[in-house]
């Protein structure tokens, strides 16, 4: 199934999809590393050959982006991102390079045939400033279900454990944003936010944006 949407240059949208069957589509660290390179080489307008690329992926030229990357998170089965628009196509140009260089490389690797990922990936228009804060605190926040399994019931044991952990997830953007020193930070356009998000640095912060998680408990 192939999507209908329509998307806006200059406007933000959620992207996000899983693997089939919500089957693991990152088994082992080098997996999350290359997804997370082509995040930042798919995200050119000219065609890029991954195998020709020298030296470290993150220093490759790569031209002017299809999409601005402002943030992601990625999970064992599935991935967050907020991008927006930057010209006519470039959002499914974007995603429809990424998925299928990664999955030509998980099957290689795993011996495997077919399809990896669902299709159509889903999309969500950010159409105002609340929704923007909201998304982004929720997409920062979704590695804790790696750290503690059942948190958003449960509440978090230590929270300032749990702060930590999500700012050392290397295969996050908030540690670009928090403390914003590591070189994975050229995967993002941070110029094109639309707001300033440093209110979001304290994880207590981003629970209180995020309304589905406003009844989390934080032990210390």
């Amino acid at each position: 199934m192939e999507r209908k949407d329509t998307f806006i240059p200059s406007e933000f949208y959620h992207i996000y999809n899983r693997g089939i069957e919500k089957r693991l589509i990152f088994e082992e660290e080098k997996d999350w590393k290359r997804f997370q390179d082509l995040l930042y080489l798919c995200n050119s307008r000219i065609p890029l050959v991954f195998k020709s690329i020298q030296g470290d992926t993150l220093d490759y030229e790569r031209g002017k982006g299809l999409v601005s990357v402002i943030a992601y998170s990625l999970m064992p089965n599935h991935f967050h991102l907020i991008l927006r628009e930057e010209q006519d196509g470039g959002i499914s140009k974007f995603l429809t390079r990424i998925s299928t260089a990664y999955s030509m490389y998980f099957n290689t690797k795993n011996k495997r045939s077919g399809g990896l990922f669902c299709r159509p990936f889903r999309a969500k228009h950010i159409n105002n400033d609340e929704y923007f804060r909201w998304v982004i605190s929720y997409i920062h926040l979704n590695p804790l279900d790696i750290f503690e399994p059942g948190w958003k019931l449960k509440g978090l044991k230590n929270a300032v454990v749990a702060s930590d952990f999500l700012k050392d997830f290397a295969f996050s953007s908030y540690p670009d944003y928090f403390p914003g020193d590591r070189k994975e930070g050229v995967i993002l356009e941070r110029s094109a936010l639309p707001m300033d998000i440093s209110e979001l640095e304290d994880m207590e912060a981003m629970l209180k944006i995020d309304r589905s998680f406003q009844g989390v408990t934080l032990e210390r």
